[in-house]
């Protein structure tokens, strides 16, 4: 990991390797052409999708063209509750900083508070992500609307479970900042999405630093690591080691 290995498509605007032939990242793959499709699957060895977005998201939006290809898996992940409206769960998944969750860290920045109630809320969603990208033989793509928050969280804790270096994965998290004029205007595109980045200048969106440097430490204080909060919500030992082997190649680990 370094510079960010980005995937031109012609349907997404926020597609990288994070891990090439292991783990990638990108925004909405509802637009992506058929040359796009073929790129991920033959090129980028896609196996998996994971797609972080609501049940409500994913079908208002419908099945996008992944679904249709017959050697590739699709799991719908939610990191929200699977009810309420779809103007509440598109509010709160373009802008977390407005999700307002009483119950979770009031002190913090409001985006550290909706990073961690992903974790409090839908620890089976992100376990479980984790575990695929594990157990998987080829790529998984992880993907919600942006491909910078929800998307974001999961990558992070999986490369920091793998004893990924903490600053490469603040490194990739940012990287979604130099993409954030180009995933705003594809939101504008977007029925569900265009109401809540309408007026706003692009840039409030982007990623900045801190937030996850901060939710490391939290996780620090109050889990022990990403990797034991893990296993206490379910990976089992077998998959995290998993886990490691297929992501700390990145750094040339072993």
């Amino acid at each position: 990991m370094g510079r960010p290995r980005w995937i031109e498509l012609d349907g997404a605007v926020n597609a990288r390797a994070v891990v090439p032939g292991v783990l990638l990242r990108a925004d909405n793959l509802q637009s992506l052409s058929p040359r796009d499709v073929r790129r991920l699957v033959d090129e980028d060895a896609l196996e998996v999708v994971v797609d972080l977005r609501t049940d409500v998201e994913a079908k208002l939006e419908g099945p996008g063209p992944m679904a249709g290809e017959p050697g590739v898996r699709i799991e719908l992940r939610s990191l929200h509750p699977d009810s309420g409206s779809a103007i509440d769960l598109s509010a709160g998944a373009i802008r977390p900083w407005d999700a307002h969750d009483e119950n979770e860290s009031p002190d913090e920045p409001p985006v550290v508070r909706a990073y961690m109630s992903y974790l409090r809320l839908r620890a089976d969603s992100i376990v479980g992500a984790l575990r695929t990208i594990a157990t998987a033989r080829g790529a998984v793509l992880v993907h919600c609307a942006a491909g910078k928050d929800r998307t974001g969280v999961v990558v992070a804790l999986a490369l920091d479970a793998a004893g990924v270096d903490r600053g490469m994965i603040v490194a990739d998290y940012l990287a979604s900042a130099e993409r954030i004029d180009a995933i705003v205007a594809r939101l504008l595109g977007s029925a569900l999405y265009r109401d809540h980045v309408m007026g706003h200048d692009a840039q409030q969106h982007a990623p900045v630093r801190g937030t996850m440097e901060r939710v490391f430490e939290l996780v620090d204080e109050r889990h022990g690591g990403s990797a034991a909060w893990l296993t206490a919500n379910g990976l089992r030992e077998r998959d995290l080691q998993l886990l490691r082997r297929r992501l700390r190649a990145t750094q040339g680990a072993t």
